[in-house]
């Protein structure tokens, strides 16, 4: 059984602990499902339970930064990103502050509690900012990455996280570098994909791998800044994009790579998977990635049509 991604976020979030003294971690009464319950355990004086007062939660991390230490808020990501975005915008962004901000059971992985918990907008919002970096990871080993390096930074960064078990990605370097990750070669198509998507979109691959349709698939944990140098040189030999990301394909994934590679001078044709521009629904986790398209057989009946 795969570990989910929020144990191995809460596992990471508690080692570092002990080789960064500065790091202190918030969190907005959600400590049982964000995981930081595993820090606050270990370090109960370096752990602060703000209440369900995500607002307040960020100005207390911005004063804790400017007082030297290394903040992390923790919070369902919908909420962190809405009811937090004067402070964060405000305080982390236009003071440069070092804060990690980890958004908890990011895109539909929420599936139970609906539209009102479910984050489809969070990306768009926060890479919006000035100063602030995008890590969306793709699997367990991209959480840990995203951590050490958020950890080294001196400016906000924001990791969005999934609530449930995901496989591992194939290991492949690049991520210190903050370049896509090539997952698979191919000459017919380009995927890039962000987050739990890229496994979706290999597994499409495979697929149409099947009917003699060569994609070529990257995993692109950093949606801000992104490098879209692999990705214009993949183009340059496919003249097709397909971008695929758990959030909405107004303002995501989708549109910053658009606007990275629209000035390359590169020409491809598009087609944007993601959600279409609606809130989510209720049910489980796998049924609500198939009824939006988001299912590896839904990718690859998208792509044959395309």
């Amino acid at each position: 059984m795969n570990l989910s991604m929020r144990d191995a976020y809460g596992k990471k979030l508690a080692d570092l602990g002990g080789t960064h003294s500065d790091l202190v971690v918030l969190d907005a009464d959600v400590s049982a499902s964000s995981k930081s319950s595993y820090f606050a355990k270990a370090f109960p004086d370096r752990f602060f339970n703000c209440g369900v007062a995500e607002a307040n939660l960020a100005g207390v991390a911005a004063g804790l930064a400017t007082a030297g230490f290394h903040p992390v808020i923790n919070a369902f990501a919908i909420f962190i990103a809405l009811k937090s975005t004067d402070q964060i915008r405000h305080d982390f962004c236009y003071n440069n502050l070092p804060v990690i901000i980890a958004g908890a059971y990011g895109g539909l992985s929420d599936s139970f509690d609906g539209a009102s918990h479910q984050s489809v907008a969070d990306i768009g919002i926060l890479r919006s900012l000035p100063n602030m970096e995008v890590i969306v990871p793709g699997d367990n080993r991209q959480v840990e990455d995203a951590l050490e390096y958020a950890a080294a930074r001196k400016g906000p960064v924001y990791i969005r996280l999934s609530r449930n078990e995901v496989p591992e990605l194939p290991a492949v370097p690049g991520f210190a570098a903050k370049t896509p990750l090539r997952l698979k070669e191919g000459t017919d198509l380009t995927i890039a994909a962000t987050g739990l998507a890229a496994q979706w979109s290999l597994d499409a691959a495979e697929l149409l791998e099947k009917e003699g349709i060569k994609a070529e698939v990257f995993s692109v944990p950093f949606v801000k800044p992104l490098d879209g140098t692999s990705l214009e040189a993949s183009l340059r030999k496919t003249g097709r994009l397909v971008t695929v990301e758990e959030h909405s394909v107004v303002g995501g994934f989708g549109s910053a790579c658009l606007e990275t590679l629209a000035v390359s001078g590169v020409r491809f044709s598009y087609l944007p998977i993601g959600i279409q521009d609606t809130f989510g629904d209720t049910g489980p986790y796998a049924e609500l990635l198939a009824a939006y398209g988001l299912s590896p057989k839904a990718i690859a009946e998208k792509i044959k049509t395309f």
